[in-house]
């Protein structure tokens, strides 16, 4: 077992080193994806896969991070802590269920302190069928010249008619037409891309060549900054099935704490298109399915999309002074990853508790 603190890490180069110390001293090989482009610092970048249990196993559980780059930090620190935790490690092989630990799924977006891909894309929109013509977000069209204005900080009047709107149409309708996912405004917030990005197909690569042969497959995926500070949301994050719904709520739902759904709107999150755990089903059809994402609260929801704003407007303005540059990069820090060690300790164990309840659910036949 490690501190809490100590499976956390400030930069990505830190983070992966850490995982894979971690799988070093747990005896597990690690498969290392390498992506074609280097970090913020130089560095390498990949998506590392460990397998903890037997690779034939019927019972698979999948725990990801950073799918949104910059909430690897917390993912990160979760699968960390997992591969030092002895008691975890026992309790999963126990029930004959196998782990498997996919660290920085965008590894670009988590070294350059981004949400989104190289490409500006957000990974959980672009899981779709680019065959097919994409959805059409017209209430995003109708914002996106307001969210990405020509100077930052925004105006007072700027502000004011994201404001008078909001007072409108309500907070519902603000989070919803910006984050649902867009795919007409390729500089813009939410963008799904317009055709698979390497971090999509490598993922599917990863789940044909680990959890082709399982029969029940269960994933959790962590994500930050959504709801309260420090509280782990558990949203349910398979296709609208009510079978799969209600194994999700038998797993990790209580009559007080249901696990919530984009669905029936009970979630903080808003009904969200492209989403990367769909790939599971069309990759491996053979598994019965089961997937929350585990989602934490940073900071207020209009705080966190105002650090979002400033990010993309800097990726379009990169010769911008480097003070506000930092300064940027700084609020997308905190809007992601609330750097004191209460929040961490809430994170670790609303996560282990979700994993060995994955691992109950699994096991149950």
């Amino acid at each position: 077992m490690i501190g809490v603190g100590e499976a956390f890490a400030p930069r990505y180069a830190q983070a992966r080193r850490r995982f894979l110390e971690a799988c070093a001293a747990a005896g597990l090989a690690v498969q290392s994806h390498v992506h074609p482009l280097r970090g913020r610092d130089g560095e390498e970048l990949a998506l590392d896969v460990a397998l903890d249990g037997a690779a034939d196993a019927d019972s698979l559980l999948i725990v990801s991070s950073g799918c949104h780059g910059v909430e690897g930090h917390c993912g990160s620190g979760v699968q960390v802590f997992a591969l030092h935790d002895a008691e975890w490690r026992e309790k999963a092989r126990g029930q004959g269920v196998a782990v498997l630990y996919l660290h920085a799924l965008n590894p670009h977006g988590f070294s350059h302190g981004r949400r989104v891909t190289q490409e500006n894309v957000d990974l959980n929109r672009n899981f779709l069928d680019f065959s097919k013509p994409l959805p059409v977000n017209e209430a995003y069209a109708s914002l996106h010249a307001l969210l990405l204005p020509e100077t930052w900080p925004p105006t007072a009047a700027n502000q004011a008619e994201i404001d008078a709107l909001i007072a409108r149409e309500g907070l519902d309708f603000y989070q919803a037409a910006v984050s649902r996912g867009q795919y007409q405004f390729a500089d813009g917030l939410f963008y799904g891309g317009a055709a698979p990005t390497w971090s999509n197909r490598t993922v599917r690569e990863v789940l044909r060549t680990h959890a082709g042969r399982a029969r029940r497959v269960g994933w959790i995926d962590v994500h930050t900054g959504l709801g309260p500070n420090g509280i782990g949301e558990r949203i349910f994050a398979c296709r609208d099935d009510a079978a799969a719904y209600a194994r999700a709520n038998a797993w990790w739902g209580t009559p007080a704490a249901p696990v919530t759904s984009m669905y029936d709107g009970s979630s903080t999150s808003a009904f969200l298109t492209g989403l990367m755990a769909f790939a599971l089903e069309e990759e491996c059809p053979q598994a019965e399915f089961t997937a929350i994402a585990l989602e934490y609260g940073t900071e207020p929801m209009l705080e966190v999309m105002a650090a979002l704003r400033g990010d993309h407007w800097l990726h379009r303005h990169p010769g911008a002074p480097a003070e506000l540059a930092e300064a940027i990069q700084a609020r997308m820090m905190t809007a992601f990853y609330s750097d004191t060690d209460a929040w961490r300790g809430q994170v670790i164990s609303q996560a282990r508790q979700a994993m060995f309840q994955a691992v109950d659910g699994l096991a149950a036949r």
